[in-house]
């Protein structure tokens, strides 16, 4: 299955949305190539704030972006109001159709304001909450697909309905009741959504919790669900 002729951005996280835990370069390069492999042609941007000028001319963003570090005095790309117009043009973009694909941090990227954070939530589906989510140490981990026949996961798991991945375990996000589950992972006795898709908000997301790092990427498993959650959102 491939995507020929269809556009990709990847915003990487860079400046006000990185952080010193992932190296967003290194993952939105295997990103990138990921896609290329499935004939999507992906370009990757630093979250500077002219990246979000043109989203209309991408059939899919990819947010690879981190928590926001806001500085008050604005030495980090700016201050607040730097921002307005370009999260107001992301939320426009994903509100009118837009197709997102989602990974692993970016469940708390731009979350910068209270009234933009509820607005990042509604696009993905569910967010990190900063005191409650968490994540168990980085090691080999037993995911469950939920949803067998959906077109992300059908055939992707084992006999037993598993996939497996040595990555982060996201617990404990906040999934929108709407959110549509496709895969799970079990920490303290309870069942964690790490992969839904979500189209309340007028557009259409996968958000995926895996992806760690470029190691986590190169995963023939993951990388697999990587390219069919691309192809799905691009329909």
């Amino acid at each position: 299955m491939r995507a020929a002729g269809r556009r990709a951005l990847v915003l990487a996280g860079r400046g006000r949305y990185e952080d010193p835990w992932h190296d967003t370069a290194a993952t939105s390069h295997e990103v990138a190539t990921a896609l290329g492999e499935v004939g999507v042609a992906a370009e990757v941007r630093g979250t500077f704030t002219g990246a979000f000028g043109d989203l209309a001319a991408f059939d899919l963003v990819v947010v690879n972006a981190c928590s926001a570090r806001p500085a008050p005095d604005g030495e980090i790309d700016g201050d607040d109001d730097a921002w307005g117009d370009a999260l107001t043009a992301l939320g426009a973009w994903a509100s009118s159709g837009g197709r997102l694909l989602a990974l692993h941090q970016a469940a708390n990227a731009f979350q910068d304001r209270p009234a933009w954070a509820k607005t990042w939530h509604g696009m993905l589906g569910g967010s990190w909450v900063p005191g409650r989510s968490m994540h168990p140490e980085r090691g080999p981990g037993t995911f469950d697909v939920r949803d067998l026949a959906h077109p992300v996961t059908r055939g992707l798991a084992g006999p037993d309905a598993t996939l497996t991945a040595d990555d982060e375990r996201y617990s404990y996000l906040d999934v929108a009741p709407e959110a549509h589950v496709l895969v799970t992972q079990r920490h303290d006795d309870v069942d964690h959504p790490v992969v839904w898709t979500h189209d309340a908000h007028g557009g259409l997301t996968v958000y995926d919790a895996l992806g760690h790092d470029a190691r986590a990427y190169r995963e023939p498993v993951r990388r697999r669900l990587l390219q069919r959650e691309a192809l799905w959102v691009l329909g």
